[in-house]
């Protein structure tokens, strides 16, 4: 990484809460190569089918921050480990 560059840090992985997602679009607009939606619109993540496990490649960590920072409703989760298929995890 360069010295300097302001980025998340090196591992992030995703999972979307589908229970309070709204459709909105939004995170598959900011980051299409990550978040993609079912038949009704919920978002889901396509790195690995909205399991968490799946690292997100550094080339889309600034689509990463922007769809999380534009969620509407908090339903993108980011953590430095995976969700282990857990998606409870991002429950506090």
């Amino acid at each position: 990484m360069e010295e300097g560059r302001k980025t998340m840090s090196s591992k992030k992985y995703t999972i979307v809460d589908q229970d309070t997602c709204i459709a909105c679009g939004a995170c598959g607009a900011a980051a299409p190569d990550i978040y993609d939606y079912d038949d009704e619109g919920i978002a889901f993540v396509i790195l690995d089918d909205n399991m968490g496990n799946t690292e997100v490649p550094e080339e889309l960590m600034e689509d990463l921050e922007d769809a999380f920072d534009g969620c509407p409703t908090d339903s993108i989760k980011i953590a430095d480990d995976p969700f282990e298929g857990d998606p409870l995890k991002y429950e506090d």
